[in-house]
């Protein structure tokens, strides 16, 4: 399981390889980011720090996740990897690829407010968090997201600490059944897809918990 995750990441890193080097061109400021997050407040909150359970926090994300998700989200969802949320969608319209950039890193300057995690499902969220399922060929998270859940910027691949447990649980629903499709590779759908729904609500608990 170890080898086969290994040779994923190594695949990964080369097909975004491409992507990185388009995206060293575009320099965010976050001041600038500061300036037109104004809309993004009514969902988002100000910093970044969401009060709606189902609306992710933002604050602390890394640049790179961000822009790529801005990206997928004004592709929509019948380009490949795009995404799709009717919120979502009327707001990533007019953005330049600038914009982006720019309220990735405002975000990205931002502190991550801390989460509650449901102490009576941790204890399953960390062994599937820290260790993953080996019966069901299910691998560690932190093995993507880090073992404090702060992610790989470099990979793209999201911090999970302290976000909203709803949130969450939605995304790795939507991985499972394919609503969900912008992840390289197929990674999260083909392990979202075999996570029973405990697994993938107490995982959502745990890294509620964790702090950066």
């Amino acid at each position: 399981m170890k080898k086969t995750l290994i040779l994923a990441l190594t695949s990964l890193a080369l097909s975004t390889s491409a992507v990185w080097a388009a995206d060293a061109a575009l320099k965010g400021d976050p001041a600038a980011g500061k300036t037109k997050s104004a809309t993004c407040a009514a969902c988002h909150g100000a910093d970044g720090n969401s009060t709606n359970p189902e609306w992710p926090k933002l604050a602390g994300q890394s640049e790179g996740y961000l822009y790529k998700q801005l990206q997928n989200f004004k592709a929509g969802q019948n380009a490949e990897g795009g995404r799709y949320n009717a919120s979502m969608a009327p707001m990533v319209a007019p953005l330049t690829d600038q914009d982006m950039a720019d309220l990735a890193a405002y975000f990205a300057s931002q502190t991550t407010a801390p989460g509650k995690a449901d102490e009576a499902q941790v204890t399953l969220g960390e062994q599937v968090y820290k260790g993953g399922n080996a019966s069901n060929g299910i691998p560690a998270c932190a093995a993507c997201h880090g073992p404090t859940g702060t992610g790989n910027p470099a990979a793209k691949f999201p911090s999970l600490a302290g976000q909203q447990v709803t949130y969450v649980k939605n995304q790795l629903n939507s991985f499972r059944t394919g609503a969900r499709a912008n992840d390289n590779g197929r990674m999260m759908r083909n392990i979202a897809v075999k996570m029973t729904d405990a697994e993938m609500n107490a995982v959502a608990e745990y890294v509620a918990g964790l702090q950066k």
